[in-house]
Parts: C-alpha cells; sequence; structure tokens
C-alpha cells in the first residue's frame, strides 16, 4: 500500500512490532506523520531520541479512553492497532484489566476510526485467539470478531481487518530471550517437550501487515503461511549441550498452535503466501479475493502438522545471531 503523503496512527507504538513498523514506514515512504499512541512516556522517550524525525508525533493515552482516541485519530489515514496486554500468565491473574485493553480497547478503536473516517484499521492478532485456553487468547478472539463486523457499524466508509501470526522472534516476552539467560545458568526449563509453536519474524511480521493493506476489502483475518519449530530443538539451536529441565505444562498453556481451524477453512481462500479469513457478510466485496484457492474439506494450518520446519541454522537467522 502506498502510504506517502497518509498519516498513520499505532496503538501501542513503543512495543517491539511498533518500533519496527516505525523504522520500516520512515525509511520507505514520504509519510505526513506517524502518531505514536500509548501510554507509557518513558518509553515514548527513548523512541524519541531513537528516530529524531520531524514526522514522528507522540500521543500519550490508553485505549481504555475513547475520547482521547476520538482526539488522537483526527485526519488518520491508517491505524496500527497493536494495542494490548500479552502476558498470558499476567491476563490470567488479572482478567479484569485483560478485558479493558484487549476487548474494550478494540471497540474504542472502532468507535473512533468510525466517528473520524478513517479508511483502514489493522488490528494485529495472535494464534492464541484459535479455540482459546487462555484469556489472553479469548480476549483476543474477541477483538477480532469486533473488527470483523466493525464495517456494518460504519455503512462501508471505514475498512477493517485483523491479521493473525504465532510467535515473534526476539520480542519481549519471546522464549528465545529466556532461553539464552538461562543458558548462562547451566539450565533451560522446558514445560513439555512434545512442544510446538509457529515463529515469524518481527520484519516479517511487519511486511505482512503491509502487504495485507491493499488486500482489505473489510473483516477478513490474514494468516500468514509461517514454519514451526519444537521447542526442545529451539533449546539445543540457542543452548546447545545445556541441561534441559521440564517443568510440566502451565495452565492456559497449549502443546501446539493453530493459526487456521477447520472450521475457519471453509470459508477461507489460500492467495498463495497467505491465507484469508473471509467475514460473514452479505455486503462483502468479493473481487479482491477471487484468484484465491478454496481450501480443502478438513484443512487445518497446525504448528504441529507444518509442512514447514525451521532448522537451527534457520532460527539463527532469524534471530539475528551467528550459530553456536
Amino acid at each position: 500500500m502506498d502510504l506517502n503523503g497518509k498519516t498513520l496512527l499505532i496503538t501501542g507504538g513503543t512495543g517491539s512490532f511498533g518500533q519496527a513498523l516505525i523504522r520500516t514506514v520512515l525509511d520507505r515512504f514520504d509519510v505526513e506523520a506517524i502518531r505514536v499512541f500509548s501510554r507509557d512516556e518513558l518509553k515514548q522517550s527513548e523512541l524519541a531520541h531513537t528516530f529524531h524525525d520531524r514526522r514522528l508525533r507522540l500521543l500519550l493515552g490508553d485505549v481504555r479512553d475513547r475520547d482521547r482516541l476520538r482526539l488522537a485519530t483526527r485526519g488518520v489515514d491508517v491505524i496500527v492497532h497493536a494495542a494490548a496486554l500479552k502476558q498470558v500468565m499476567a491476563c490470567e491473574y488479572n482478567p479484569f484489566e485483560a478485558v479493558q485493553t484487549n476487548v474494550l480497547g478494540a471497540e474504542n478503536v472502532i468507535a473512533a476510526a468510525i466517528d473520524n473516517d478513517v479508511p483502514l484499521t489493522v488490528s494485529l492478532s495472535t494464534d492464541k485467539a484459535v479455540n482459546p485456553v487462555n484469556l489472553y487468547g479469548a480476549a483476543k478472539l474477541c477483538a477480532e470478531k469486533i473488527i470483523a463486523q466493525a464495517g456494518v457499524y460504519s455503512a462501508g466508509s471505514a475498512r477493517f481487518a485483523s491479521v493473525r501470526y504465532g510467535n515473534v522472534v526476539g520480542s519481549r516476552g519471546s522464549v528465545i530471550p529466556i532461553f539464552r539467560e538461562q543458558a548462562k545458568t547451566g539450565v533451560v526449563t522446558i514445560t513439555d517437550d512434545r512442544m510446538t509453536r509457529f515463529w515469524i519474524t518481527l520484519q516479517e511480521a511487519v511486511e505482512f501487515v503491509l502487504s495485507s493493506m491493499p488486500l482489505v476489502r473489510g473483516g477478513e483475518t490474514f494468516v500468514p503461511k509461517i514454519p514451526s519449530m519444537r521447542v526442545t530443538d529451539v533449546a539445543e539451536a540457542l543452548a546447545p549441550g545445556v541441561e534441559r529441565r521440564i517443568i510440566g505444562i502451565r495452565a492456559g498453556e497449549k502443546l501446539h498452535e493453530v493459526l487456521l481451524t477447520e472450521d475457519e477453512a471453509r470459508h477461507s481462500v489460500d492467495l498463495g503466501d497467505r491465507y484469508v479469513i473471509l467475514p460473514h457478510l452479505a455486503s462483502w466485496d468479493t473481487s479482491e479475493h477471487a484468484r484465491g484457492e478454496p481450501l480443502p474439506d478438513g484443512f487445518r494450518f497446525a504448528s504441529d502438522t507444518n509442512d514447514r520446519w525451521l532448522t537451527a541454522e534457520d532460527l539463527h537467522a532469524m534471530a539475528g545471531a551467528p550459530a553456536a
């Protein structure tokens, strides 16, 4: 999508994804402005020192505050909604807070976008939203659902879509920096040695969001075709020869993640590099995805049955570190 001359707003823009998106957009496009909407003044100050760009606008605010969002989104062309409480156990322990930010926050973003006729809003989701077993996943599933139906309230003047992907290599809270730190102690802890996960780099996530923007007709969920890796292989790649201790699967944790279920596959298409879950809207424009191939009956995109697997060398390349 051509963002030249556009004003972009990123909720949660001081996070790992937000910073990678800012860097890419500033390098690639002559945007009018990038508004970073977040609640942490320290991270915003650090962001300003990192980029030194006149096009960057730092707006303090919380997605729980609908009035503040209305002000922040005036004159905006594209919203990327990345703000969320993302730590699974923190959401389990603080369920009211998770709902306030991840569900009602998404609703507030939608309302502000509609009120200000923002043409496009793309919301970040997660594989944990699929058949969720924890509150974080359940809250993100709710966000996906209300994003998919948001166009009904905008009468077609604003478009909304979600992107859904797996674990981001090297992001804050990722198991990769945890394993690297644990390797120094001589013991790496693994919850279950059967576990598998999807993996994507920050830059791949950014490129996926940007490349999905021109495909949005309203209500879709875009899913990238990304590889899997066994957690034991991740540990061996990052801490070769280090003792592994199995500590047992935690509450709210799955053995394997799913990015596309059999039920969703019935109304999804394959666009080659991604799957697109189509909305259940009678007025939806099918022309953009007419070239997509319908998925076979019973299709399921899961981390344990994936046909793409990462090697240790692949993981080191993705993490930006030499192989041990």
